[in-house]
């Protein structure tokens, strides 16, 4: 047998629950407490996204550079003609050669892998001996001199000389530029 307030009491809850709401919260799909919790959580979200990166700032990203200064064997373990190993790593090619155009004597001159158009890397083409940027065609003569394409001047050689053990010693610290008249400085030129 079934008490009357047992049924009442079913009709009741419905709107029990309705009576829960705030009269003017009229929101179909959440609760005003609903509502505070997501922009609460949103709200954290940014917050803890705008402090890792004012974060990352305190940790700066490192470029590994090559040195500027380093030694590239002994002058005997050169051939005549471009010595294409130092290129990847160092961003040079060793040349020795029988006459070199500026100090007119054999020896030794480092050119800088780096087209004087837009900064590209020349390869070189032993076939047809010389320097050929891929980007837009520069050439240039193993002596670095500029000969075709859209480069306005020759490669720049670095600083080379024999260091204290018989080696020798590169630096692309120091650049020298042909059209300045510095390829004739004792620097730019190892006589061997």
């Amino acid at each position: 047998m079934a008490s009357p307030g047992g049924a009442a009491a079913r009709t009741a809850a419905p709107a029990a629950k309705a009576a829960t709401r705030d009269p003017d919260d009229t929101s179909p799909l959440l609760t005003r407490r609903a509502w505070m919790g997501l922009a609460w959580g949103a709200f954290s979200a940014a917050s803890a996204a705008a402090l890792a990166a004012t974060g990352r700032f305190m940790f700066p990203n490192v470029l590994n550079e090559p040195p500027q200064q380093f030694k590239v064997g002994f002058p005997t373990e050169y051939g005549m003609g471009v010595d294409e190993r130092f290129k990847d790593k160092y961003g040079v090619w060793i040349i020795r050669t029988a006459d070199d155009i500026d100090q007119h004597a054999s020896g030794f001159y480092v050119l800088i892998s780096v087209c004087t158009h837009l900064g590209c890397t020349p390869n070189y083409l032993s076939a047809e001996s010389k320097f050929k940027c891929p980007c837009h065609g520069s050439g240039f003569r193993l002596t670095g001199v500029n000969f075709e394409g859209p480069a306005p001047r020759p490669l720049e050689r670095a600083r080379v000389v024999l260091a204290d053990d018989g080696q020798i010693l590169v630096d692309k610290g120091k650049h020298y530029q042909r059209e300045l008249g510095q390829w004739i400085d004792p620097e730019s030129f190892l006589k061997a």
